[in-house]
């Protein structure tokens, strides 16, 4: 099992993780590290679990405000799904509608 060095707020870090996986969890330690530098740059020195902790409270912020867009995208979507099928009922309707009347034309 592959072993990552990451750094975070100046301490370094060593975890496992699988194949494959090494440059992702790199890239969210990375990201990790911005939030915990924004908080120590903001706040100053407050003790590194409490940074931790604090740039943990903002991601997890991020994540359910993604989750809240995602669902209200969905239900935007499904909201247009069901307005376009209705629309194209109505438009079954209107074209039957048109065939019966061509077909009477052609009767007269």
């Amino acid at each position: 099992m592959p072993s990552v060095a990451l750094t975070i707020n100046g301490r370094s870090y060593s975890v496992s993780c699988g194949a494959g996986e090494e440059e992702r969890l790199r890239r969210l330690a990375s990201y990790i590290d911005q939030k915990a530098t924004q908080i120590s740059g903001e706040l100053g020195q407050i003790g590194e679990a409490r940074i931790i902790l604090m740039a943990g409270l903002l991601i997890a912020d991020e994540l359910a405000s993604a989750f809240e867009e995602i669902a209200r995208l969905k239900r935007s979507a499904e909201g247009q799904n069901s307005v376009q099928d209705s629309l194209g009922r109505e438009l079954d309707l209107v074209a039957q509608r048109v065939e019966t009347i061509a077909a009477r034309l052609e009767q007269s």
